[in-house]
């Protein structure tokens, strides 16, 4: 079975609902695309939650280690790691019980994906939620 993503209406859906999104791999360099990415969607009115063991703070807000770190409910999981990562993830995304698993553009796994499309979740993969947004607004 491949990858099979969200309709646009679902997508513009998902996005008018949500507030928080984690953001996994965030980089506190301004050049990265991960910072790109998250500062347009904090600057479009969401919380941004940076998860990155590696940083303290990210565009003004307190960086976490890990998804279990993050305190509250998580919206949308935003990743920006490889593709060997995302079964890893969706694992410890399902711990936290987020609503939606996005990876970014050029990101895809297929075990992720079955894994958490079996236990009921929302997977977004290979788009950017940036470009998303902006088209669905």
């Amino acid at each position: 079975m491949a990858i099979e993503n969200p309709s646009r209406e679902e997508i513009r859906d998902i996005l008018k609902k949500a507030r928080r999104i984690a953001v996994v791999g965030l980089s506190n360099h301004p050049e990265k695309t991960s910072y790109m990415v998250a500062k347009a969607m904090q600057d479009a009115g969401y919380e941004i939650i940076p998860v990155n063991p590696k940083a303290t703070e990210i565009l003004g807000e307190k960086a976490v280690p890990s998804l279990k770190d993050i305190k509250g409910h998580v919206d949308i999981v935003d990743i920006f790691r490889r593709p060997e990562y995302l079964p890893e993830l969706a694992r410890e995304f399902d711990e936290i019980d987020a609503d939606v698993f996005w990876a970014q553009l050029g990101i895809e796994n297929e075990e992720a994906y079955h894994f958490l499309k079996e236990k009921g979740y929302t997977v977004v993969m290979n788009r950017c939620i940036k470009v998303e947004h902006a088209l669905t607004k």
